[in-house]
């Protein structure tokens, strides 16, 4: 949660990443249109948003879980681990409304919220190949 506390400050705001994403791009694909570019941009961005609350929801439901009484598997943790990702995912933008370089944006918080649905998702898949065997 601290990591992505300060990844939500002026230091990784969409123009500082530019500085860096863009010209590589660019490198890579020296004839794409800076239009294209833009929206690649963009698109790693929200990955990135993606990755790092699969990344949360996971360690959230690890420290949620720390009982070996419980079962493996429990559907109000899940909720409780995303009702837990889903609200951080508002502070963050609240956060985000108070640096002046950041956008707070309602459509990131569904996508952090959803990047968490699918960490947690790829777990349960892992989970269940695991239980097959």
């Amino acid at each position: 949660m601290a990591l992505i506390f300060t990844a939500s400050a002026d230091s990784h705001s969409y123009q500082r990443s530019s500085r860096f994403v863009e010209p590589l791009l660019h490198w890579l694909f020296p004839q794409m249109a800076q239009a294209n570019i833009e929206i690649i941009h963009h698109l790693i961005r929200k990955c990135c948003h993606l990755a790092e609350y699969a990344i949360l929801a996971l360690l959230l439901w690890r420290a949620l879980n720390q009982s070996k009484n419980l079962p493996p598997w429990s559907w109000p943790r899940v909720q409780g681990t995303m009702l837990l990702v889903c609200l951080y995912a508002s502070t963050d933008e609240f956060h985000q409304s108070f640096v002046p370089t950041r956008t707070s944006l309602v459509s990131d918080v569904f996508i952090d919220t959803a990047g968490g649905a699918i960490g947690l998702l790829a777990f349960w898949i892992i989970f269940r190949l695991r239980k097959q065997q």
